[in-house]
């Protein structure tokens, strides 16, 4: 009778949900169809509740054979008379052998494995939690066993109550702010001209994409005792299927498996091996035989791979709502930083291209380019001993007019920019986040208290103590302990970051014996071009060397991550997460930064080489800057990464993939393959990366490096960022939807410990910018000589006609009977003359050999020194100034959010109210007209 009064209690608050029988005159038929469902409800809970509580329920009862189709010819103990099982569902394989029950997870093992008496405890242990099983063997495999799990509405209910999953209760008041009659003018004339446009070809077409209805509807807490308030029109889609999977891993993270405190959890079950794959079910197939605007989508699947997925909508927005609602928050958020990081590119780029193209219409009215292009009676000294000839400075023509392409008037302009737009970036990211957070209910969300990951359980069992949040007693790891880990781990970072400059230091070697080897090649065209020939080489066997060392960090990385035993899951992540950055970033910008600031600059001069361990002679810029090695360096490792990146993130899923298809059509045919149930083709997809999203982040951390650390040597680069991420989106998304298994729908607020990454390379950029402009380029050179020594000095101008004479006034002149006898040519250059050379000229500011003090620096050098030493304080003050005020102007949470969330707080309290109050105000009614009345009744 209990059990009665509470079917009852459930149709009652069903009744008051349904606007169709709350009218007092219910008819006959409608009262006996509600005695029918209450005797159906009543006949399920305690089949239900027999299955919870029947010993015989063992795994061998529950096991079935494969077969092609996944049916069976028993009934099913939860149907009920007079009602069909739909065929539709049974074939499908997201349904149980009744066709009604939807598989919300699947669990994978092997009957051979040893571990059978836990999994048998577990297993016993989810039905004693209410949870609904069946088995299946594989059709590929007679060892594999799939265990398909299923949530019925009272354990949704249950769990999600105690989990505070909120959910729809009431649909959103959309209100308008008024407006006065010039705004509503200026709107007019606005709407005309969009008329002539195309209406936002951006935009995804509304009829494609479902109505997702949480996005229209206020959400609370899910509530039990409040459940007439929100809007069920069908249990078995009230909970979305991403919900329902979170829900079946809540619960299968707290069962246990053996007796014991610490004895539960299905990731100790799958770290053990007992279980090999946890996994819920992609909702069929992505692929249809029929158009989606004809027919419509089949299935969230396959509207996300029509939608986003596909290479045809490569220029539309994304789907972020139906992203969050098959894959969860976490995803649906690395996709919303991803678009919108992808979308804040196109300024950049567009400015960028705006530099290089400005860059490339001043070529022919470059002063210090004329110059070098007319200087046919300069003779340089020789960059490299015995082998390199002496030559003309005419002959790097063309690498000083490719030099003027990047490093010109526009440049420093864009470096303050690019560092301002990298705090826009951010400060907005920030106001995005938080639009997306309230519309996805993450505003309130707090994240649980994490699970002690078993390593670190194993190894402090012996020490407890309380938990504060808790209260219970839990492993404790010393505070000395905890110290002398962290220090070992601190020392194998340095330690790697001494590889790091050891691989560094070997293509330094490289670069000095390959340019004398390149100089003195047999092809023309080679020894003509030894040093791009040398950078080239270089920058290849650089990439090569930081693609083997990755795979070296990651172990490395791995090892020191699980030395210091971090206490929680969150805090193993970040730990792991920082020390692979650092890695990476020092690997992949090692060189970069040598290029940069080093290559050149501690040469000595002709007669007095440094040399490197008294042997090698230090590598030269080229007589028109090293600023054209920096550019080669970035842009062959940036397109050279992202090519390796998309393939193997691409690549490596679709072979593996297409090599076990290939094998189940040798086994199968063709028509096999297409029939087999869904679980079975899931489990043939690869999983997730072991790091979630770690990779993909990382790659569009180090993208944004690159895009803002050296952008003032290499203004394509926001440009190239911006063509790989339009791919990457759609690589991604093709990858999630097609190639790998569902991943489990978990929740964030916010993208983690990659923020703060970001705030630190958006700091440091500003610094290597000011580097860059004030050492690595000529920008500081040729202001000085303009203003100071050149035609329009002391006349405060610093046009093209100011830079008369730049090139011969950067060069110093050398007598050749001082060269060292290992420095000395083999030539002589007569081949200029007629004569042996006397003099060569090098870039440097130094004083003639007859002199009073011969090669000694002259007093330009020093002008030239102090303004780059003033121009790196003042761009970084101005710009660091900047940043704060612009990151303090930009507030974190727009106006119109804050009003919302305010008035959205007022309108649900409200509704709150006013629906108690109906309820009481009904109840009060029925009571007076059962005639059951009360003295002092409220209201």
């Amino acid at each position: 009778e209990g059990r009665e009064d509470l079917q009852v209690n459930q149709l009652e608050t069903q009744i008051w949900i349904k606007p169709d029988i709350q009218k007092t005159d219910v008819d006959f038929s409608e009262i006996l169809n509600a005695i029918q469902e209450i005797a159906k409800d009543v006949n399920i809970f305690f089949d239900e509740l027999e299955g919870v509580n029947s010993p015989s329920k063992d795994d061998d009862a529950l096991l079935h054979h494969g077969n092609l189709t996944s049916t069976s010819d028993d009934a099913s103990r939860l149907e009920v008379v007079g009602e069909e099982v739909p065929d539709k569902n049974k074939i499908s394989g997201l349904y149980f052998r009744d066709g009604k029950c939807r598989i919300d997870y699947i669990l994978v093992y092997r009957k051979s494995n040893p571990q059978t008496e836990k999994r048998e405890v577990f297993e016993r242990n989810i039905r004693a939690e209410g949870l609904q099983m069946e088995k299946e063997s594989s059709l590929t495999n007679s060892d594999i066993i799939f265990v398909k799990l299923h949530a019925p509405w009272e354990v949704l209910g249950k769990y999600a109550e105690l989990m505070n999953v909120r959910m729809p209760f009431r649909r959103k008041i959309y209100y308008l702010h008024r407006r006065y009659k010039f705004m509503n003018r200026i709107e007019k004339q606005i709407s005309r001209f969009r008329g002539w446009l195309p209406r936002k070809p951006m935009k995804l077409d509304k009829e494609t994409l479902p109505d997702l209805e949480e996005n229209d509807c206020y959400t609370a807490p899910f509530s039990q005792q409040r459940i007439h308030h929100f809007i069920i029109h069908n249990k078995d889609t009230f909970f979305n299927n991403a919900t329902r999977s979170r829900i079946v891993h809540h619960i299968l993270q707290r069962v246990k498996y053996e007796e014991g405190k610490n004895k539960i959890g299905l990731n100790r079950l799958l770290s053990n091996g007992s279980y090999e794959a946890a996994f819920p079910l992609h909702e069929g197939s992505y692929k249809s035989k029929n158009s989606i605007k004809t027919h419509g989508a089949e299935n969230h699947r396959h509207l996300l791979y029509e939608c986003w997925a596909s290479w045809g909508v490569w220029y539309k927005y994304q789907p972020l709502d139906l992203v969050r609602r098959y894959f969860g928050e976490k995803i649906g958020l690395y996709f919303a930083w991803l678009g919108w990081y992808t979308g804040m590119l196109f300024p950049a780029a567009f400015i960028g291209l705006f530099v290089f193209l400005y860059g490339v219409t001043t070529l022919n009215h470059c002063q210090v380019s004329k110059e070098v292009c007319q200087a046919t009676d300069i003779i340089m000294c020789p960059i490299c001993d015995k082998y390199c000839p002496f030559m003309r400075l005419s002959d790097s023509c063309i690498y000083a007019k490719v030099t003027h392409l990047f490093d010109n008037g526009a440049t420093v302009f864009f470096a303050v920019f690019m560092a301002v737009w990298a705090t826009v970036f951010l400060e907005f990211w920030k106001r995005r986040r938080a639009v997306i957070a309230y519309d996805w209910d993450l505003i309130d969300w707090e994240e649980e208290e994490e699970e002690i990951r078993p390593q670190f359980e194993a190894k402090y069992s012996k020490k407890e103590r309380m938990n504060p949040i808790s209260g219970k007693p839990e492993p404790y790891q010393a505070f000395a302990d905890k110290c002398s880990r962290l220090i070992v781990s601190a020392s194998g970072i340095f330690f790697m970051i001494c590889v790091v400059i050891a691989a560094v230091f070997g293509i330094v070697i490289y670069r000095v014996v390959t340019v004398s080897t390149f100089a003195a090649f047999k092809w023309a065209l080679i020894r003509n071009n030894s040093q791009v020939a040398t950078t080239g080489t270089a920058v290849c066997i650089n990439f090569c060397i930081i693609m083997l060392l990755n795979v070296l960090y990651e172990k490395v990385a791995l090892f020191l991550t699980n030395l210091e035993q971090p206490r929680t899951e969150s805090e193993w992540e970040n730990s792991f997460t920082l020390k692979m950055f650092l890695f990476q970033f020092v690997n992949l910008n090692s060189s970069t930064f040598y290029i940069a600031f080093f290559l050149g600059r501690f040469t000595g001069h002709p007669g007095a080489y440094l040399r490197l361990i008294n042997r090698w002679r230090l590598e030269e810029c080229h007589p028109s800057g090293c600023l054209i090695d920096l550019c080669m360096q970035m842009g062959i490792i940036m397109v050279l990464k992202q090519t390796w990146n998309n393939f193997m993130e691409l690549g490596y899923p679709l072979i593996q993939n297409w090599w076990t298809r290939r094998k189940l059509r040798q086994e199968y045919g063709t028509q096999g393959k297409t029939s087999f149930p869904q679980w079975e083709k899931d489990y043939n997809l690869q999983p997730m990366n072991a790091y979630g999203l770690f990779d993909e982040y990382l790659e569009m951390i180090l993208q944004f490096g690159f895009t803002t650390i050296f952008v003032a040597a290499f203004p394509l680069a926001p440009l190239l960022a911006l063509l790989n991420n339009i791919i990457e989106i759609r690589l991604d998304a093709y990858k999630f939807v097609t190639q790998w298994r569902r991943p489990l729908a978990s929740r964030a607020k916010d993208i983690g410990i990659w923020y703060g990454i970001l705030e630190g390379i958006g700091i440091l950029s500003v610094i290597t910018n000011a580097f860059v402009i004030a050492v690595t380029s000529d920008f500081i050179p040729r202001l000085v000589y303009a203003y100071k020594y050149g035609p329009c000095a002391g006349q405060g101008e610093a046009g093209q006609k100011c830079m008369v004479g730049y090139v011969n006034a950067s060069l110093s002149v050398f007598l050749v009977s001082d060269f060292e006898n290992r420095s000395e040519p083999t030539s002589n250059g007569s081949e200029f003359s007629g004569s042996p050379l006397k003099y060569c000229r090098y870039r440097d500011y130094r004083d003639p050999p007859h002199s009073p003090v011969p090669y000694g620096y002259t007093l330009q050098f020093w002008h030239v020194l102090a303004a780059r030493l003033a121009f790196i304080i003042v761009f970084e003050h101005l710009v660091f100034c900047i940043k704060h005020l612009i990151s303090y102007l930009i507030p974190d949470l727009p106006k119109d959010l804050r009003d919302r969330m305010r008035r959205e707080k007022y309108l649900i309290q409200e509704m709150m109210y006013e629906a108690e109050l109906e309820r009481l105000q009904k109840e009060r009614k029925e009571r007076k007209k059962n005639g059951k009345s009360y003295h002092n009744e409220w209201p």
